[in-house]
């Protein structure tokens, strides 16, 4: 199997778990973290931006075909689950410098940091992209005498937060004990 092939394949894989991982149930209402955010850091960090986005991009898409989109306007959905979930593949961005860190065997520390930094990234700017969704399209929801601004940042800004921490928890395993892992052999 060509090289792209196998990437390709990894990718809808990845997407596709990120979308059975987006159906545990919302155990914290509005402040859940996004269990599918890991295999999208995942794909990214093995297999740098281009898939990373492609995977964030079907992941997203996987929501229309299955019926988990929370439609407002035309402007939320695109914002909301076309750039939100594309904004997952920017970890890919540090895929490069986080593999060459991996190969040195005492750059171990450094691959890691690189791993936190290329999630922090990732998720930071899909929870900007859904705060500023929140201020413009759900502020209507937000409690009486609540301004939009400190709610979308409550709301989002702990759901960002939570998603961070699992997918943080979820590489700091597997960057030590399965590095090989991130570096495809094709």
């Amino acid at each position: 199997m060509s090289k792209n092939l196998t990437a390709l394949v990894e990718v809808a894989l990845f997407a596709a778990l990120a979308m059975v991982l987006s159906f545990i149930p919302d155990f914290m209402g509005w402040f859940n973290p996004s269990f599918g955010a890991i295999p999208l850091v995942l794909i990214s960090l093995r297999r740098g931006s281009k898939y990373g986005l492609l995977a964030g991009l079907i992941w997203g898409l996987l929501h229309f075909v299955l019926g988990k989109v929370y439609y407002l306007s035309f402007a939320q959905v695109v914002i909301e689950y076309i750039l939100a979930f594309l904004a997952m593949g920017l970890a890919g961005y540090l895929a490069p410098s986080f593999q060459r860190a991996l190969k040195e065997k005492g750059e171990r520390t450094q691959a890691l940091g690189l791993a936190f930094l290329a999630a922090i990234l990732a998720v930071f700017v899909r929870y900007l992209i859904h705060y500023i969704a929140g201020v413009i399209f759900w502020s209507s929801y937000a409690p009486e005498g609540m301004s939009a601004y400190w709610y979308s940042f409550t709301v989002n800004g702990t759901a960002g937060g939570l998603t961070l921490l699992v997918v943080l928890i979820v590489l700091g395993i597997l960057v030590p004990t399965s590095p090989r892992f991130f570096l495809p052999n094709k």
